[in-house]
């Protein structure tokens, strides 16, 4: 249901939407011109579709990137842990400990960002919005779940090795990332999704819950890659495991350096995918003030 009596005309179809432009009165009433004045329009007309065309092309580009950079994290994270660091287990040795990189990559990284990125596609913004918001809050109730997991397998690690928490940089930019993403799931559940929430709550929340989430992959960002090379520096010592030391950059320590860049790089494309305003949500462009919460929205 639409409340505030919003203006917004629907689109028909994605080329509709995702051009900022509008046909001038001149190209309406273009029956009434001259020819060459007909001729103008209809060139102006060409140019436009171009113009969406490269936007929708440019977008689809961007987004097939940054899966295929996301999936390259979870399968590299997943390579390193399995393959050199001995695999996984939940038993309070440093097997327990690998589960930590990949959850935490895969649910704060990549389920994240891709799950930020949901609603730029501009092949839903023709329909129903509501199954794309539910889709979007469980995508980020997954990714904050497999973080929080992530936190244990790690904390339960330190604790059964009598090793302190919380002490590194690498933690610190850890713990603030996951908390500020609880609090964003929370404030944006409350002020999105339930029907009680007012108008004006909606207003003040919705740039502050678009901040967030920008900041929330710029510290996952550095929390990642942070802890890529401090756990490096553990394991490749001169003398302590028998392997080669960091700085003769062995293939353990390539293929971690290698999940750092593809991780900046997937970060790097989230953060402009949800930048270009060209490829924004249309009612969820500056000055809609009727958007409705989860449950008053019916199917348009």
């Amino acid at each position: 249901m639409q409340q505030g009596g919003s203006s917004y005309p629907s689109c028909s179809s994605t080329s509709d939407c995702f051009s900022l432009t509008h046909l001038s009165a001149a190209q309406c009433g273009s029956e009434n011109l001259s020819e060459p004045e007909k001729s103008e329009v209809r060139a102006n007309n060409t140019s436009t579709e171009l113009s969406r065309m490269r936007s929708l092309v440019m977008f689809y580009l961007s987004y097939l990137l940054c899966v295929c950079l996301g999936l390259s994290c979870v399968i590299c994270v997943y390579v390193w842990n399995s393959q050199w660091l001995g695999g996984f287990s939940w038993d309070g040795s440093f097997l327990q400990f690998n589960w930590h990189p990949v959850l935490m990559v895969t649910g704060l990284v990549v389920v994240y960002g891709i799950a930020a990125v949901m609603y730029r596609i501009p092949l839903t913004w023709g329909q129903n919005k509501l199954p794309w918001k539910l889709l979007h809050a469980v995508l980020m109730l997954i990714a904050l779940v497999l973080s929080v997991v992530g936190l244990c397998a790690v904390f339960d690690y330190h604790n059964a090795k009598n090793i302190p928490n919380v002490y590194s940089l690498h933690s610190w930019i850890g713990i603030v990332a996951t908390a500020l993403f609880a609090m964003q799931w929370a404030f944006g559940a409350t002020a999105f999704l339930l029907p009680c929430s007012p108008l004006s709550l909606r207003k003040l929340l919705k740039p502050v819950h678009v901040w967030f989430g920008g900041s929330v992959v710029f510290l996952s960002i550095a929390a990642c890659i942070s802890g890529i090379n401090e756990k490096l520096f553990f394991d490749l010592k001169e003398n302590t495991t028998g392997s080669q030391h960091y700085r003769e950059l062995p293939p353990e320590a390539v293929l971690g350096n290698a999940l750092g860049v593809l991780i900046v790089a997937f970060g790097l494309v989230v953060l402009m995918i949800l930048s270009n305003h060209k490829w924004q949500r249309p009612d969820s462009r500056t000055g809609d003030l009727a958007y409705a919460p989860l449950l008053q929205e019916e199917n348009e």
